[in-house]
């Protein structure tokens, strides 16, 4: 019996831990490219009364993820980033983002499972566990792909894919770009929403970029270039010129433009916006 009223205060206090913090953890989607950012962001609540100041090191840190496939295998560690430090004050919510795909191998396709741990300061360190998010990781399909070599970087290679993927139901354009050593991608991102009632048309510039334009709207194209690091260079709007679609030119010096647009002015766009407000805002009687 005395051992047990000893017991009762200690399981209440760790507990107690767990009650001073609310946590959730969502993330950007719930489909994936392979190589794309998957973004998590951790909320946290502080119910404690008091301050919380988070920190933490490389062999300590404060934020943690636990993230497993369907088979319940532990995600590859890629490297531990830092969270820094965040204060909380009491009764105060904040969130921290983090893209997990920097903290793990998350490359493979599959489905996933995250969970993010978050440890209370202190020689005890108890931890919060957030609820648990499912995701998947898709390879896409292949629209487009070419090698290129990198230019003063001899020995390296990239090859440029141009991906179609609907994972929330809307036909997307992704641009990818993966090491042509390891076959693993260097960056994936979304070029945009794409309407594929028309082809879209893709090249390779002669400062080894990759130009892609394709059909956003029905009346707005898209015209983008990117990079072999798998940087976005330039986006650009073009809308239908006067003989049909717009096309991508190759000039004989290796240059490659849009042809047969009208190139899209935002700002001359927003002030006819405003100009039509003004006449419409006039009353519809006068005398």
């Amino acid at each position: 019996m005395p051992i047990f009223r000893l017991l009762v205060p200690a399981l209440a206090m760790a507990g107690l831990a767990h009650a001073q913090l609310a946590t959730s953890l969502r993330l950007s989607k719930l489909q994936y490219l392979s190589g794309e950012p998957i973004i998590a962001v951790v909320t946290i609540t502080n119910h404690a009364g008091r301050d919380i100041v988070f920190q933490g090191d490389a062999q300590r840190p404060w934020l943690d993820f636990v993230i497993t496939d369907n088979q319940g295998n532990s995600a590859t560690p890629t490297g531990r980033g830092g969270f820094g430090s965040m204060k909380i004050s009491a009764g105060q919510t904040r969130a921290r983002q983090v893209d997990l795909t920097l903290l793990f191998q998350l490359a493979d396709h599959g489905n996933y499972s995250a969970a993010a741990t978050i440890r209370m300061p202190g020689p005890a360190g108890e931890t919060t566990t957030t609820n648990r998010v499912l995701f998947t990781v898709s390879p896409g399909r292949p629209y487009w792909t070419q090698k290129v070599g990198t230019g003063g970087r001899a020995g390296k290679v990239r090859e440029f894919r141009v991906l179609n993927f609907s994972g929330d139901q809307k036909s997307q354009l992704y641009a990818q770009v993966m090491d042509g050593r390891t076959g693993l991608p260097i960056r994936t991102f979304s070029l945009g929403e794409a309407l594929l009632l028309r082809k879209p048309s893709v090249t390779v510039d002669k400062k080894q970029r990759m130009h892609v334009l394709f059909l956003a709207s029905p009346t707005a194209w898209i015209h983008a270039q990117v990079d072999t690091d798998g940087n976005l260079v330039n986006r650009a709007i073009h809308q239908r010129g006067p003989q049909g679609d717009p096309l991508l030119i190759t000039a004989p010096d290796g240059t490659v433009s849009v042809a047969n647009s009208i190139p899209y002015d935002p700002t001359a766009a927003a002030a006819a916006r405003a100009k039509f407000r003004k006449l419409s805002e006039r009353p519809s009687i006068t005398y």
